[in-house]
């Protein structure tokens, strides 16, 4: 008797239990949400993802509501780089049969920037240069008709892309000078340890034309320049570890390079330097460059920022100096500026902090906390 009660007992509450279940939820459907309009104080922050080198992202960060709208991912050591018309990321990138090891694949894959979604890719020759973060892996022509990948085998080299055919259209070899610096429709400079600047110009279907070498404009062996160089109105800006600035200008039919000024006074020279992985970010509008900067000895050059200074580079004078200290922040590792009328300034900590500065005055706005594992170069729309 007792069994049964027990049974009648479990056979009552199953049934109450039944009848008190709710009723299934409604069965979910994936979907891609369109993002908001593309705003000035978007920044596509790149993160090496240092601990798990097979999966580096590029985070979308927004600096005004400070959200992070979606990522990207990016396999291995990845070259990052935007259209022209800042509809699509391009990212290059290795990825292995068997996870880390096993056939290897380079790619470049297009991300649509409205979505996040990607659109297509072009299969490269196993050669990708597989280097820290610069803008030089990987860049588009200034319409966007091509794409140039450095090559690195060891031999030095670069491949010309077509983006909207989804093809390679060929390679040309660079004699030992490395990156590619596009300019103009169809020129691409690379660096050579000489000092030099090799510029290759290209005809409408990306075979080589002509091609010419620079004087040097620095001295690699008494002070020689960060590859990262720094986007200006006019080309770009090369910072020597020792603080002097080599400004390119690539406006005209020839690279042209103006007089070299320095960001240290006689006093500082030798106690302070720059130091960074992206070292530079300069509001091209405001002429502003903001710099990490530290007191350190040779070999400190990736060391970071314990201050970002900020300079007119019309003039060449120091405008303020905000220490990181201040802002609660370790070392900077990268900054990037916004190009508006009310620009913020993002610099990225080697605590994977990014901190959201107003670009004017260094009021710190906002720190977003642990932004990726090593957050190395940002990128601005």
């Amino acid at each position: 008797m007792r069994s049964l009660r027990c049974a009648a007992t479990l056979c009552l509450t199953f049934s109450v239990l039944v009848q008190a279940a709710p009723p299934p939820l409604p069965a979910e459907h994936l979907s891609v949400q369109q993002l908001p309009p593309k705003s000035p104080h978007w920044v596509y922050v790149y993160d090496e993802a240092f601990d798990n080198e097979i999966d580096a992202r590029v985070h979308l960060f927004d600096g005004d509501s400070y959200r992070r709208l979606g990522q990207i991912d990016a396999g291995f050591l990845p070259s990052v780089s935007l259209s022209p018309d800042g509809t699509t990321t391009a990212v290059a990138t290795s990825y292995f049969a068997r996870g880390s090891h096993g056939t290897r694949t380079d790619v470049v894959e297009f991300t649509d920037n409205a979505t996040l979604a990607t659109t297509g890719e072009i299969v490269l020759p196993s050669k990708r240069a597989q280097t820290s973060p610069t803008i030089f892996n990987m860049g588009y022509s200034t319409d966007g008709h091509f794409l140039y990948a450095a090559y690195l085998t060891p031999a030095a080299s670069f491949g010309v892309l077509d983006p909207a055919g989804r093809a390679v259209l060929g390679e040309i070899d660079t004699a030992g000078c490395v990156l590619v610096i596009p300019w103009g429709p169809n020129r691409v400079s690379s660096l050579c340890e000489s000092g030099r600047l090799l510029t290759v110009t290209l005809d409408a279907q990306g075979h080589e034309t002509t091609r010419a070498l620079s004087e040097p404009f620095f001295d690699p062996d008494r002070d020689p320049v960060f590859v990262q160089g720094v986007p200006t109105a006019r080309g770009y800006a090369f910072l020597s570890f020792l603080g002097e600035v080599h400004e390119l200008d690539l406006s005209g039919a020839q690279p042209a390079f103006a007089q070299p000024w320095s960001l240290v006074s006689p006093a500082e020279q030798g106690r302070w330097r720059p130091g960074a992985d992206q070292v530079g970010a300069v509001h091209r509008g405001l002429g502003r460059l903001y710099v990490p900067m530290h007191q350190g000895g040779e070999g400190t050059h990736k060391d970071g920022g314990t201050e970002i200074w900020v300079f007119d580079m019309a003039a060449h004078r120091r405008l303020a100096r905000w220490p990181m200290h201040a802002a609660g922040l370790s070392r900077v590792l990268a900054v990037q500026v916004s190009q508006d009328r009310a620009p913020i300034l993002f610099a990225a900590t080697d605590a994977a902090d990014v901190a959201v500065f107003d670009a004017l005055t260094g009021k710190l706005r906002h720190v977003e906390k642990h932004l990726g594992q090593t957050p190395w170069m940002m990128l601005t729309p």
